[in-house]
């Protein structure tokens, strides 16, 4: 595959436009072409912006001409998943409709984009509702992997991940609430971070939903949080910025203020004690990982599992029964739209009685406790972010046994629950070159310390990155 300025990251993007070397227009330029090249093999896109963002670009050429950027964003290409506003732009949240809703506001993440000058391409697509973790949806067919279209993007964060992994710029914003950030980026051998809960405002904030930037290193990660992290009022769970906090104060840091693993007491967790058993190459993979981080002077602790089936099967139930009250509320006629995979899993909730969902709700608090207990002692837990890797494209689950929880959030979910920060890097990858991610989760508030310790681990691990196999 070819490289172009598509490929190159958010700082080298930055340097360039500083140094004339060239200028946003020429960075657009070649992302529409790639995308142009990729888009009818992997269908990453739900809106285009074309004309749109190139008036963004130029506005952006003629500000660095005058030296007056307006971040380290400007002219930098992004994308933002289709359920995270743009004034004008449809919001289908990835299903099918007989009138698809139309935003009439920009939600914050749009808006400090913007602000900073980036350059949205467009909005990526996602399932129906993001409840599942594929690409697969009523209103897209399906997303594929750029790295083999046979395979998924994973998702929910389908269209993000196969943005990044395709090369349509340096950074693509994404949302969690189970894993949906992290699983397209184990899948497709991303970088990625599901933020603090609070940390990136929302316009319509939800127990355990956060939204965060994928990428292909954990340096675009960051420079994208420094910007969608300032606080917004409109959510009203919001956290404090921390663009502000005292890097050398952090555990994990040298005098210079850089991440050191020396001192640090770091779990490692390869039994999420519910769900499916991680494959033995993903736990070989993870467990490399933590060793390079106790050759570097991290103290390795096994944490024990602290999740059960009977919590995730509620977990599992709490969502169903949200799902078919949505869809409920829709149209008869519209009702019929919905991918039918997702119709019958919400159909589960449908007799659910108030007291059996007080007991789903009880049992997220009780993963929570149990998530901040087991993981308290430590500064980092180290773990597999899904237990197997990518699985067919045409598959709407990794395990699509429809009246069963989803056994293969088990590592994931908790983090969203616990409101703790968890991001995925690369670790290596199985026998047939499908990709593994290491998912790395910090305390809550904690989340400089684990961009920093994946920033510290692409380093140390100094692995290659997957290439596209579409396009050219």
């Amino acid at each position: 595959m070819t490289t172009s300025l598509a490929d190159r990251s958010a700082a080298e993007m930055a340097a360039g436009f500083a140094g004339g070397d060239f200028d946003p227009v020429e960075v657009h330029s070649a992302v529409v072409d790639r995308m142009d090249d990729c888009e009818p093999a992997i269908n990453a896109l739900f809106h285009r912006d074309d004309e749109r963002s190139r008036d963004a670009a130029a506005a952006s050429a003629a500000r660095w001409r005058e030296g007056r950027p307006l971040s380290d964003l400007d002219g930098v290409p992004v994308t933002i998943k289709e359920n995270i506003a743009r004034r004008g732009v449809p919001l289908p949240s990835g299903h099918a409709w007989v009138e698809m809703p139309v935003a009439g506001h920009d939600a914050p993440i749009t808006e400090r984009l913007e602000e900073a000058g980036a350059v949205i391409l467009g909005s990526t697509t996602m399932p129906d509702w993001g409840m599942l973790s594929s690409g697969v949806s009523s209103l897209h067919g399906i997303t594929r992997s750029p790295l083999d279209p046979s395979l998924t993007t994973g998702g929910s964060s389908a269209g993000a991940g196969a943005a990044a992994a395709a090369g349509y710029g340096p950074i693509h914003i994404g949302s969690d609430i189970g894993g949906s950030i992290r699983l397209p980026c184990t899948w497709l051998g991303l970088a990625g971070l599901k933020p603090s809960f609070g940390r990136v405002p929302l316009d319509a904030p939800y127990l355990g939903r956060c939204a965060g930037p994928l990428a292909r290193t954990m340096a675009d990660v960051k420079a994208a949080m420094d910007i969608i992290s300032a606080p917004d009022d409109r959510d009203y769970s919001r956290l404090p910025r921390f663009a502000a906090d005292d890097a050398q104060s952090l555990p994990g840091s040298d005098s210079a203020g850089a991440f050191d693993p020396r001192g640090l007491r770091i779990g490692v967790q390869l039994d999420a004690g519910c769900g499916v058993t991680a494959a033995a190459q993903v736990r070989s993979a993870v467990t490399e990982a933590a060793e390079r981080f106790s050759a570097a002077g991290a103290e390795i602790v096994t944490v024990d599992p602290f999740i059960d089936d009977d919590l995730l099967r509620d977990m599992d139930l709490f969502w169903r029964v949200r799902s078919w009250a949505d869809l409920k509320a829709l149209p008869v006629d519209e009702q019929a739209l919905i991918l039918p995979y997702i119709q019958q899993w919400a159909q589960d909730g449908a007799d659910t009685s108030g007291v059996d969902l007080m007991r789903c709700y009880h049992s997220v608090q009780e993963i929570r406790r149990r998530t901040v207990e087991a993981t308290a002692e430590f500064d980092l837990v180290i773990s597999p972010t899904a237990p197997d890797a990518a699985f067919p494209a045409e598959q709407p689950m990794p395990y699509p046994q429809v009246h069963e929880p989803m056994g293969h959030i088990g590592f994931t979910m908790p983090f969203n629950m616990s409101e703790q920060p968890a991001a995925t890097v690369l670790a290596g990858s199985m026998d047939d070159g499908r990709t593994i991610g290491v998912q790395i989760a910090g305390r809550r508030f904690a989340d400089e310390l684990v961009m920093a310790a994946g920033a510290w681990f692409e380093a140390a691990a100094d692995l290659e990155l997957p290439t596209r196999s579409v396009g050219v």
